[in-house]
């Protein structure tokens, strides 16, 4: 009887998905998720300022200001936001999805304290003005040890969750918790977990020595400094594909019944992330003088085209599956039906689906273009840069995350999500915001505007600097897109603090009678069937509407490309 009653202490069974629940995990979930939440907060008010003292007709901010909210929003989304969520997803594919306990529970709450006081370390340095560094914090520009000292120990607890996920999958297989392989979902958060060992090594290799030196100890060489960091700085933006790619996975099968069109194949893209998505990192260096012509020529050729076609792997299967799923629904008509008979009201799918085309064209085209080392040239240290990842990191990874949330409100803090209109609005509002934004600063570093400079006309300086009018333009709809993003991701923060907060728990009855607040997407669907005319047509047609969108993504793909290389005539002249 004792047992039954530690049993039911230590786990609960899930009302929908009928896995048994660890309650410590569930826990660390929720927390994680919270503080992430307030991390997303930080860096979308300092993200609002920025852009408008980037739009030179309001240029709100002094440049003091400016730069320390630009370090501020680097730190707060990049790293925090993103690394904090993905905790939470390393704790829902563990031991959630694998139906197991989580080994060392209080290591978990170690690991979570650890980087809550590293986070609020590196903030307080931030914000008292003592680490005026920017995002990068290149040397010779150095921060109050304290800022060092923060990113270390957060990384430290990051490092401990990732070694905890892999004692997770060790217990999983030992305790027999499930048959065959891992899930997919599952794998792909293996892979992220992978990178992320990665990615955090190389962050202790370069912040620990900058710490010394930040205390008088040693000397740092600059170009080392540089080489190792984006090691870590780019890195962490492939623990995010990996991670968000998994999620999109997840959603598809959640929301419309995807199917997976070939387990082999999508294993085998994440195997290329693992091994090949880090060299991409490259790109940030290519116009370094101190790396030779041979090292950037691999990283930005053959490493990189095999880390591309893994994305474009993935680009096609979760689509397809997507088809396939609704296709089995009945939805066979013509090219489009299954698109058109998808379930957009469902948060949980649009911000997935914006996820997906947000990342692949708009984040795939800009940066596999300007990770070519020759356009790297003309694209480097201009707008076009931060343009590019902001559609990858916001665009892609956190759309993703704040569609996946839509399912961890009800499933995880057992709560109706709050203003279900709003909720629905949400991934349009963020997603249309961000790709305005993004294509506006695109459009301003092909004209050459400076990535991170406060005044860019440089207004004081003996010659100042005139840019072609379309600049203004282009500057006004990065700002307009910049105002719509930031409602978006105000109105998630919104209904994620009251639905935790103050949300209705959700009940067996809501659930059987699918009340508001509920993203039921897959229930609101026909029933797939698998025998029948219309299974025999559904495989005879095939994916055919995907493989249309994905014939557009080529052309734009080859358009933007030679564009770029024709631009580059312009400017190289070749005797």
């Amino acid at each position: 009887m004792n047992s039954i009653s530690n049993l039911a202490a230590k786990f609960r069974t899930c009302p929908v998905t009928g896995l048994k629940v660890d309650r410590t995990a569930e826990n660390l979930i929720k927390v994680n998720a919270v503080v992430a939440v307030v991390c997303l907060l930080l860096g979308a008010v300092a993200a609002l300022l920025i852009v408008l003292t980037r739009w030179q007709a309001v240029h709100l901010l002094p440049a003091e200001w400016y730069y320390r909210l630009l370090t501020s929003h680097g730190l707060n989304m990049l790293i925090f936001f993103i690394i904090f969520f993905e905790m939470a997803v390393l704790y829902f594919a563990g031991p959630v999805l694998l139906n197991c306990r989580l080994p060392a529970p209080k290591l978990g709450w170690v690991n979570f304290g650890l980087m809550v006081i590293g986070m609020i370390m590196v903030n307080t340095m931030v914000y008292t003005g003592k680490a005026d560094v920017t995002f990068t914090s290149y040397p010779p520009l150095m921060a109050d040890p304290m800022y060092y000292l923060g990113i270390i120990l957060f990384a430290v607890g990051a490092l401990l969750v990732t070694f905890q996920f892999m004692a997770t999958l060790v217990v999983a297989k030992k305790e027999k918790t499930y048959e065959g392989s891992i899930p997919l979902v599952v794998f792909g958060a293996l892979t992220a977990n992978i990178i992320a060992i990665i990615t955090l090594l190389h962050g202790a290799l370069i912040f620990i020595p900058a710490f010394l030196w930040s205390l008088g100890l040693m000397n740092m060489d600059p170009q080392i400094y540089r080489l190792v960091f984006w090691g870590l700085g780019h890195s962490s933006q492939q623990i995010n594909v990996a991670a968000h790619v998994a999620i999109w996975y997840l959603l598809a099968g959640l929301t419309c019944g995807g199917v997976v069109l070939s387990e082999k194949v999508s294993r085998a893209a994440y195997v290329l992330y693992i091994l090949f998505i880090s060299m991409a990192s490259a790109h940030h260096l290519l116009v370094d003088p101190g790396f030779g012509p041979a090292w950037k020529v691999w990283n930005t050729s053959y490493a990189m085209y095999l880390a591309v076609l893994a994305s474009m792997i993935h680009g096609f299967t979760v689509p397809a599956g997507v088809e396939m799923g609704l296709r089995l629904r009945g939805y066979t008509n013509g090219l489009f039906e299954w698109l058109r008979k998808a379930p957009w009201g469902d948060p949980g799918f649009s911000g997935m689906a914006l996820s997906v085309v947000i990342f692949g064209f708009m984040g795939g085209i800009t940066g596999v273009t300007i990770g070519t080392e020759q356009i790297n040239i003309i694209a480097h240290n201009t707008l076009r840069i931060p343009g590019h990842f902001h559609v990858t990191v916001v665009g892609g990874t956190a759309l993703a995350f704040m569609a996946v949330t839509y399912y961890v409100l009800p499933l995880i803090f057992q709560k109706r999500v709050a203003f279900w209109g709003l909720a629905k609005l949400q991934p349009y509002l963020f997603g249309i915001g961000i790709s305005i934004m993004g294509m506006g600063m695109i459009f301003q570093g092909i004209f050459g505007v400076p990535r991170r400079h406060w005044d860019i006309t440089f207004s004081g300086a003996l010659f100042p600097v005139e840019f072609h009018p379309a600049v203004t333009f282009f500057q006004a709809v990065m700002g307009i897109g910049g105002i719509i993003a930031f409602t978006g991701a105000l109105a998630f923060i919104l209904i994620a603090v009251v639905t935790v907060f103050f949300g209705k728990t959700v009940t067996e009855a809501d659930l059987k009678s699918g009340a508001s607040g509920l993203p039921q997407g897959v229930l609101k669907l026909p029933p797939q069937v698998h025998t029948g005319a219309h299974v025999v047509k559904a495989h005879e047609t095939g994916a055919r509407g995907t493989v249309v969108l994905v014939g557009i993504f080529f052309v734009c793909f080859v358009l933007y490309y030679f564009t770029n290389w024709k631009i580059l005539s312009f400017l190289w002249k070749v005797g």
